[in-house]
C-alpha cells in the first residue's frame, strides 16, 4: 500500500506557516489539498481530493453511526425525480427559482431533486404501516442541487450540490416530541465529539404571506411541539419569524465562525404538509386510516458546510480521528528508510493514516513540513532508534514523547483516533 501524500500541496521550500492570518476554509483548503475548483467542472462544484475526502469520510461515518444508534433505517433514492413529484410536493410552485432546469428524456421532464423529502415520503407508502411499527426513520446521505449563480457560490460553504446528512422520521401524533428531542440530543452528542459550540437555539416561525404549504392550525401545533421539545431539554431559544422553510417551522442550531459570524449548522423541522401531499397513512389502534406526522432531521447536516466550518474551528489542525494523515514516520537518514517504511506499513496496517517522509531533505525540515501539514504525530527514527526499536515520537504541538516501542506507538494512537478525542496526548503503554 503506498503511503498518503504528506507535503501540504500549497506550500513552498521555505514558506513560513500555513496559519497566519484569520482561519479561511478556502485558502486553507487549497494549501492542505483538501478540495479544488476548476473552470470545466463549474463554480459551487467541488471536487474533494483525497485529504479532504478522508475528512468527509469520517463524518459520513460518524453521521451513519447515530442514525444506527438511534434506529434508523438506511435506503437510498435517485438524485432524479419527473417534474410531477416536485409539483406534488409543493417544490415546484414554492422553490422553482432555485432548481436546476428540466431535463427532458423521451417524454419524461425530469428533475434534479432541491430537496430528499418527497423521495423518503414514496419509500414510507411502498408499503402498509401500522401504529405499532411507528416511528419510522429514514436515513440517507444524499445529494440535492441548488441553481445557486455563480457570483454566491465560493469554497464548500455554499454550493451547488449539497450533501445533506438527512434523516426523515414519521411519526405518529403523540411521538413528534420524543422525536425532536431525540434529534436536539443526537446534535449535541455530535457536536461535544466535533468541538463544537452551539452559540444558540433559532426557533424559526412562519412568517406573514401566503407562501407557505399547510394550515394556520398545522402550523401551531408543529410550532408548539417545538417549543415544548426545547422546554423540556431545558434549552434557551430565540423565536425568528419568517425563517421557516415553506413548509413547515423549525429548529435550526446556530454556532460562530471564527470570524464571529453566525450560520445555521444543523437543523430539527416538524412537516405535516409533505404527509398530506403524498396521502401518507398508518392504521391505527381503531382499525382507521391516520395521517402521521413527517419530522426533518439534519443532525451534521451539509457535509459541505460541516467541513468549511471544522477547517476553520481547528485552523486545519484536525483532532487525530478526523486528520487526513495521522503519523508520518521520519528516518534521520537514508539508512533508516527501509525500517521507517516498515514502522508506516505496520501503522497502516493498524488501520492508521501513515506514511513514510524520505530522507531526502534535512530531518529539521521535514518535521516542519509535517507541522504545516498539520499531522498530529512525527516518530523519528536515527540510529539509536534502531538499534534500541524505539520511536521518539513528538506531537504537532511541539511536545516530545518518551522513547516506546514501535507496536506501543502504533496502539497508542490507533487507541487516541478511535475514541474520537480532540486530545493529541497518548496514553501510556502499560508496564
Amino acid at each position: 500500500m503506498s503511503s498518503p501524500s504528506l507535503a501540504p500541496p500549497g506550500a513552498r521550500a521555505g514558506a513560513g506557516p500555513l496559519d497566519q492570518g484569520r482561519p479561511d476554509h478556502r485558502r486553507l483548503g487549497r494549501e492542505l489539498g483538501l478540495f479544488r475548483t476548476d473552470p470545466l467542472v463549474g463554480a459551487g462544484l467541488p471536487l474533494w481530493l483525497p485529504h479532504g475526502a478522508v475528512i468527509r469520510a469520517e463524518l459520513e461515518r460518524l453521521a451513519a453511526e447515530e442514525a444506527a444508534r438511534t434506529g434508523c433505517l438506511r435506503v437510498y433514492s435517485p438524485v432524479l425525480a419527473k417534474r410531477e413529484l416536485f409539483e406534488r410536493s409543493g417544490h415546484w410552485d414554492k422553490f422553482a427559482a432555485d432548481m436546476f432546469p428540466v431535463i427532458r428524456v423521451g417524454g419524461d421532464e425530469l428533475v434534479l431533486r432541491p430537496a430528499n423529502c418527497p423521495h423518503h415520503a414514496l419509500i414510507y407508502a411502498s408499503e402498509q404501516r401500522s401504529f405499532r411499527d411507528l416511528p419510522i426513520r429514514l436515513a440517507e446521505l444524499a445529494a440535492m442541487f441548488r441553481s445557486e449563480l455563480s457570483g454566491v457560490v465560493g469554497g464548500l460553504s455554499r454550493v451547488r450540490q449539497i450533501n445533506l446528512d438527512d434523516v426523515h422520521s414519521f411519526a405518529r401524533p403523540d411521538q413528534v416530541q420524543d422525536e425532536i428531542a431525540a434529534a436536539l440530543e443526537s446534535v449535541r452528542r455530535c457536536y461535544a465529539l466535533l468541538g463544537i459550540e452551539v452559540a444558540r437555539y433559532r426557533l424559526s416561525l412562519r412568517g406573514p404571506g401566503d407562501g407557505y404549504l399547510g394550515s394556520a392550525a398545522q402550523w401551531q401545533d408543529a410550532e408548539r411541539q417545538l417549543r415544548a421539545a426545547l422546554r423540556e431539554a431545558s434549552l434557551d431559544y430565540a423565536a425568528a419569524e419568517g425563517e421557516a422553510a415553506f413548509y413547515g417551522p423549525k429548529i435550526d442550531v446556530q454556532v460562530t465562525d471564527p470570524a464571529g459570524r453566525e450560520e445555521t449548522l444543523s437543523t430539527v423541522q416538524v412537516d405535516f404538509s409533505q404527509p398530506e401531499r403524498f396521502d401518507l397513512a398508518y392504521t391505527g389502534p381503531d382499525g382507521q386510516r391516520h395521517r402521521p406526522v413527517m419530522i426533518h432531521r439534519g443532525v451534521l447536516s451539509s457535509m459541505d458546510r460541516m467541513v468549511a466550518y471544522l477547517i476553520e474551528r481547528y485552523d486545519g489542525a484536525f483532532p487525530p480521528w478526523l486528520a487526513p494523515v495521522q503519523l508520518v514516520v521520519l528516518p534521520v537518514t537514508s539508512e533508516q528508510e527501509a525500517l521507517a517504511g516498515s514502522v508506516a506499513g505496520q501503522a497502516r496496517a493498524a488501520g492508521l493514516r501513515a506514511g513514510c517522509d524520505p530522507a531526502g531533505a534535512t530531518l529539521g525540515a521535514r518535521i516542519r513540513r509535517a507541522r504545516e501539514a498539520r499531522i498530529p504525530y512525527a516518530a523519528v527514527i536515527g540510529a539509536s532508534e534502531a538499534a534500541s526499536g524505539l520511536l521518539a515520537v513528538r506531537l504537532r504541538d511541539g511536545r516530545q514523547l518518551p522513547g516506546q516501542p514501535a507496536a506501543a506507538v502504533i496502539q497508542a494512537i490507533a487507541a487516541q483516533a478511535a475514541s474520537r478525542s480532540p486530545s493529541l496526548g497518548l496514553a501510556p503503554s502499560p508496564a
